[in-house]
């Protein structure tokens, strides 16, 4: 079985490309969202699945780890194909699929190409228990929490007179290696590194 690909995008397009490794092209269907993350004859790095039936050998590659695994969650849903599954994957994020799936939003699933009310409920049904780890609904708190005092830190530096946009950088950066900082610090680092 092939787990990964690393070498050269030979040929790109959203919904494939051919990765060059040691001269050997290979074809492997990919999601819009991987296909965003690839640029023309630069280097990569695939996960990939593949598939092999009685008329063909496929492969699927995925720019996370993440994505291949909802993938395979997706194809092993009754009536939920390869192609379905990169439609999904191309029409929303891995959140936003784990978000419908767990609170039994079916319109939004229907919103991929070729799946319909029935596939929709299939999905919900068979991988509501499954998908719980990709709903980061803990990672957008703290995301909303880093903002609110981001935002608090960076009007305390207007007040004192330093502009947004040259404080907001800095924040940025502090907030990313120290996420559970108060705005007091935050005010204090920024200052610092300014």
């Amino acid at each position: 079985m092939i787990f990964s690909l690393k070498g050269t995008v030979q040929e790109l397009t959203p919904a494939y490309a051919v990765i060059n490794v040691q001269g050997v092209g290979y074809y492997v269907g990919i999601s819009v969202m991987t296909s965003q993350m690839l640029t023309l004859h630069q280097e990569t790095f695939l996960f990939i699945q593949q598939i092999i039936r009685e008329d063909a050998h496929l492969l699927f590659g995925f720019n996370s780890r993440s994505e291949k695994e909802m993938f395979n969650l997706l194809i092993s849903v009754n009536g939920v194909g390869a192609v379905s599954a990169l439609i999904l994957l191309s029409t929303l994020t891995l959140e936003e699929i784990a978000s419908a799936i767990l609170s039994k939003n079916s319109a939004l699933i229907q919103k991929a190409k070729g799946i319909g009310a029935k596939t929709a409920e299939r999905i919900i049904v068979d991988l509501k228990d499954k998908v719980q780890k990709f709903n980061n609904s803990d990672e957008n708190i703290s995301t909303l929490t880093d903002n609110k005092i981001k935002e608090e830190s960076l009007s305390a530096l207007e007040v004192l007179g330093i502009p947004k946009r040259m404080s907001e950088k800095i924040a940025d950066r502090i907030l990313k290696q120290n996420p559970a900082i108060s705005v007091e610090e935050l005010v204090k680092q920024i200052l610092k590194n300014i």
